[in-house]
């Protein structure tokens, strides 16, 4: 069973930074799939960034503002958040993606960027 931890978020002007952290733990492979994604209030979730040994994609959104990193060593993934705009608004959800694509989420962490 994999739990994941999230950590940051919170209240920024347009413009401004934050960076969210997401622990994992549990049975955690280094070819899993660790990312963020993010939900808008009344849209879908969407992807944001994963990444994979020698693979990062990023949504066209957020590419060159945000950048996700990974410590395969302590099972972590962060996305720091530059840049911000109101429309990066919304809740976050860390996630692994586990061999058969079985997913694993985290509770969700609050973004919210004024304008």
């Amino acid at each position: 069973q994999v739990q994941l931890t999230e950590s940051g978020g919170g209240l920024a002007q347009a413009g401004g930074s934050l960076r969210l952290s997401c622990a994992a733990s549990g049975s955690i492979f280094s070819g899993y799939t660790m990312g963020w994604y993010r939900q808008a209030p009344g849209k879908q979730r969407e992807l944001v960034a994963n990444i994979i040994p020698g693979s990062i994609s990023y949504a066209d959104s957020v590419r060159g503002r945000f950048t996700i990193s990974r410590d395969y060593a302590k099972n972590m993934v962060s996305l720091q958040m530059n840049s911000l705009k109101p429309e990066d608004t919304g809740v976050y959800y860390c996630n692994v993606q586990a061999f058969g694509a079985k997913n694993y989420w985290g509770q969700g962490t609050q973004v919210t960027v004024s304008s």
